[in-house]
């Protein structure tokens, strides 16, 4: 496959309560590593299909009410989730071995945050976002790919300052 495919979009979800879109913001220069995946499918994503300069809807999870709530973008692509190995860490996995890292982890940059959360029920009002992953039944992938119609619909709608 051709690396120098065009920009592709992202959502990435995250607790507020453990790191919010105002954390990121007042995050040295405003970036951080986006740690803690532990799940293969969006660990892949990560790894193979994110390249710097991709964007990304930044979704709080486990909030009332749950929403996308702004956008950042991907600054540092997929490098190994030193979390993994740390036994103090929450997201300890005692199978990786840093010699053969299973978990990675990227960079994003915070761009902007919306006046407008849009949360599940907005999104839900749009047949334009039918087919959106963040809407299918039963879908808890932490990240995953965004079509770019979806990702112009939902910036629109949240009015970013």
């Amino acid at each position: 496959m051709n690396r120098a495919v065009s920009q592709r979009y992202w959502l990435m979800k995250t607790e507020p309560d453990v790191f919010s879109i105002d954390d990121l913001k007042n995050s040295p220069n405003q970036s951080t590593c986006w740690d803690g995946v532990r799940n293969y499918q969006a660990r892949n994503f990560m790894r193979d299909d994110m390249r710097i300069g991709d964007k990304v809807l930044v979704y709080h999870s486990n909030a009332e009410p749950s929403c996308v709530v702004g956008i950042a973008t991907i600054c540092r692509e997929a490098y190994p989730d030193h979390t993994a190995w740390d036994p103090t860490d929450p997201h300890f996995d005692p199978k990786t071995d840093p010699a053969n890292p299973r978990w990675m982890m990227v960079d994003i940059r915070y761009e902007s945050k919306f006046n407008v959360p849009q949360s599940l029920a907005m999104l839900r009002e749009l047949s334009e976002l039918s087919a959106m992953e963040l809407l299918r039944k039963g879908s808890r992938l932490s990240v995953q790919p965004v079509r770019k119609k979806e990702f112009d619909i939902i910036v629109k709608r949240g009015k970013p300052a």
